[in-house]
């Protein structure tokens, strides 16, 4: 990596955009993971330490743009949680940019919604089998 250029020299340019971008996704990142909501609490207890089949996933993890709930590299899955603020139109709208960007990296993107986890969590477990290890 170039040594980074002084304040007003270059930033926010070409290969310097790219790393503050990354630095900055991965401190939104750690940020997210100390301050995760109930939900993806319950949901990361069931996917953490490869207990989910077998899978390794990552939580709050940067790809591209975006910092995604949690993600299995290997396998190309992303889990994201969505609260009832994913049913307004406007982010009906950004959430399907966001599913497009993801789905042209190779990712296999499944949507679980925060009442599902809450009031079913069993019924996630069960949902998330079919369509990841069994393929329906």
């Amino acid at each position: 990596m170039p040594p980074l250029p002084l304040v007003g020299e270059g930033w926010g340019e070409g290969e310097y955009c790219v790393i503050i971008n990354h630095m900055k996704h991965t401190n939104i990142a750690r940020i997210l993971r100390k301050q995760q909501t109930p939900q993806e609490a319950k949901l990361w207890n069931l996917l953490r330490n490869r207990q989910f089949f077998g899978l390794k996933f990552k939580r709050q993890h940067p790809i591209g743009d975006y910092v995604v709930d949690f993600v299995c590299i290997e396998q190309k899955i992303i889990v994201e949680l969505d609260g009832g603020q994913h049913n307004i139109p406007e982010n009906i709208i950004k959430d399907s940019e966001r599913t497009i960007f993801l789905e042209s990296e190779g990712y296999r993107v499944f949507r679980i919604w925060n009442n599902d986890v809450d009031n079913n969590l069993e019924g996630v477990f069960l949902e998330l089998k079919r369509q990841i290890i069994d393929g329906d």
